[in-house]
């Protein structure tokens, strides 16, 4: 994703990333992580049947990367992990939750100001504008 958007407060949101998961037939589900103490929701990704065994059986998040068709273990080269404490299906069975707990402050691989990662939900939406407001500078 372009810094652009990543650091923009233009609206612009990507209504095709499920079609185009559904083109390349990639067998996923999205999963929202929560911080267990903060109850902030950290980032939406999505899992594999791979992904969900391997956070099972490593008890951190692990993830399946659409946009590089592989695997994805949070925090592996950017150190920002955490502790994958409770898994949640829902009613369908075709999303999960993930209450974590960061071993460090946050996640993201957006920076702040200062230099420190931030939550990937650090921009809100203001609903007269439509114009995001960076909650985390």
């Amino acid at each position: 994703m372009s810094e652009e958007i990543e650091e923009s407060n233009e609206l612009k949101l990507d209504f095709n990333k499920l079609s185009q998961i559904c083109d390349k037939k990639i067998a996923v589900i999205p999963v929202a992580v929560q911080n267990i103490d903060t109850k902030e929701i950290i980032l939406i990704a999505y899992v594999n049947e791979e992904a969900l065994n391997l956070s099972i059986k490593t008890k951190t998040a692990v993830f399946f990367s659409t946009s590089r068709n592989e695997i994805w273990i949070k925090g592996e080269t950017s150190g920002e992990k955490f502790d994958l404490l409770e898994i949640f299906v829902n009613c369908e069975q075709n999303s999960l939750v993930y209450k974590v707990r960061p071993k460090r402050k946050n996640i993201c691989h957006t920076k702040n100001k200062n230099g420190e990662p931030r939550n990937c939900f650090y921009r809100k939406l203001e609903f007269e504008t439509k114009k995001l407001t960076n909650i985390n500078p």
